[in-house]
């Protein structure tokens, strides 16, 4: 069965093919499943540099450099995390794109100020441009993390375009 997902990835290898541009993942509520729909396309190694699953706040900080003080002051699940991440990523690869999640699939873990399905979604290039928005997901863990695959894969489709209509 040919999902969303598959469709999207497809989509994504195919403009960053054209572009000559490889992604980086860094992901941790989603647990590697951006990589492994990426990766499910045949040919992903001509544009899949790698993927980070940053799960801890230790991994966030060791592989991809997240400051201990924005974890502190602004906790894992933010704008300032989301964007570490993604540049992070770009740091310590070979790729031009990168795409970060961060978030609270539940059932526990959520608070009044950040609810479970609250995700914050990161996309950044080689130029420096990053930008990150927040989502809030309903439904289950598992429908949550789908959905956030879903909305990164979109993002990053959206950010590929938008690189080439400023490259253009």
């Amino acid at each position: 069965m040919y999902s969303k997902i598959d469709h999207l990835a497809t989509e994504i290898g195919e403009a960053l093919l054209i572009h000559n541009c490889k992604l980086v993942t860094v992901e941790s509520c989603t647990g590697g499943w951006i990589s492994q729909a990426v990766t499910s396309v045949s040919g992903s190694s001509n544009w899949f540099d790698r993927g980070f699953v940053t799960y801890s706040n230790e991994a966030k900080q060791e592989l991809v450099g997240v400051l201990a003080d924005s974890l502190e002051v602004h906790g894992a699940v933010s704008e300032k995390v989301a964007i570490e991440m993604a540049i992070g990523g770009l740091k310590n690869s070979c790729a031009d794109i990168a795409v970060s999640v961060t978030g609270i699939a539940g059932p526990d873990g959520g608070t009044p100020n950040k609810p479970v399905g609250t995700v914050w979604i990161a996309w950044a290039n080689e130029a420096g441009k990053a930008t990150a928005k927040c989502y809030q997901f309903d439904g289950d863990r598992s429908t949550i993390r789908h959905e956030t695959v879903l909305k990164a894969l979109s993002g990053i489709r959206e950010f590929i375009a938008l690189k080439t209509m400023k490259d253009g």
